[in-house]
């Protein structure tokens, strides 16, 4: 399993005040009463995310956990501006969403590479004396103060852009399969809950096309509520442009299994069921011919279904070509 995979950070953010206008009078050897010529201040910084593509992970966020802008300067004399606080930008993986920490509020989704989005803002400078000039107040003594800084504390989360999610009950073999199939080497034992976190595995397709899989962490009944490992990696599957179900051959109730499978995705998050899917049954290198003319009658006729085995390669091939034409299909 790959620890260094985090999806899921909570940082403390906090932009720059904004500085202050300036209340100066314009004073020069010859000119006793020059007029207001205070500068306004600079903005506060603001706090900004930025997608790339070079990261798979919060990691890198896990011990920066407290992010300060810097404070916009004053205003000073003969209309001279502040200067504008620093901004501070976090770079994230593409797919990551950031939450209000308190609220809940959904504040902003990176997808693509390169794409920025302010996440907090920093407070405006204050105008100096020299807006408030008028007919009748040719000596305003006032300027405004900056606006205050901003804190907040955001959740960053990652949901993982790939083409492919694996859905299953854990040690059906989703972790085999992506072992066979791409260069992934995800950790693999037979027992349940092996994959704590996302494995993604690229696979190569003829003529040099690839497409990425993830293994999600295997779902149980429950998942939903947040049994097992549940919401924190069903999350994962919402990006997913293809389900492939997989159950073991070795399973008593095939056609039952999909259907706890399909209910915990339409309990988390009703949209899941609109994607394509696939369903196929793993491990068919135990069971014979007889066996799975058996399975394949009860099989719902809506899904397309495959057998295979990633221990003897049975029906892989025809596993990564129905994955690219479902992928390639419009």
């Amino acid at each position: 399993m790959n620890e260094n995979f985090i999806d899921y950070v909570k940082i403390y953010c906090r932009s720059g005040n904004g500085g202050k206008g300036s209340t100066h009078f314009h004073r020069e050897k010859f000119v006793p009463k020059g007029g207001p010529d205070g500068g306004d201040g600079g903005r506060g910084g603001h706090i900004i995310l930025r997608g790339s593509k070079d990261y798979w992970t919060l990691l890198h966020l896990k011990y920066q956990r407290h992010i300060f802008a810097g404070h916009g300067g004053d205003g000073s004399s003969s209309r001279s501006f502040g200067k504008d606080g620093e901004d501070k930008t976090i770079v994230v993986p593409c797919g990551t969403i950031a939450r209000d920490a308190v609220s809940g509020e959904f504040l902003c989704d990176i997808t693509e590479d390169g794409q920025e989005a302010v996440l907090v803002r920093g407070g405006r400078g204050g105008l100096g004396n020299w807006h408030f000039r008028t007919a009748t107040n040719q000596t305003p003594r006032y300027a405004q103060p900056g606006e205050p800084l901003t804190e907040k504390e955001v959740i960053l989360e990652l949901k993982v852009l790939a083409d492919v999610g694996l859905v299953g009950f854990p040690n059906a073999g989703k972790s085999t399969l992506l072992s066979v199939v791409s260069a992934a080497k995800p950790k693999i034992a037979n027992y349940p809950f092996t994959t704590l976190t996302p494995n993604l595995g690229i696979v190569e397709y003829r003529d040099q096309r690839s497409f990425c899989v993830a293994d999600i962490p295997g779902i149980i009944e429950g998942a939903a509520e947040g049994k097992g490992l549940g919401v924190r990696f069903l999350r994962h599957i919402e990006r997913n442009s293809i389900l492939l179900f997989m159950i073991a051959a070795d399973s008593h109730d095939v056609v039952g299994d999909y259907k706890i499978l399909l209910g915990e995705l339409e309990r988390y998050n009703p949209e899941l069921l609109d994607k394509k899917r696939i369903l196929t049954i793993s491990k068919s290198d135990i069971i014979d011919e007889e066996q799975m003319k058996e399975i394949e009658q009860a099989l719902p006729k809506e899904i397309p279904h495959l057998f295979f085995s990633s221990v003897t390669g049975f029906g892989i091939e025809q596993l990564k070509d129905m994955l690219w034409n479902a992928l390639n299909e419009e």
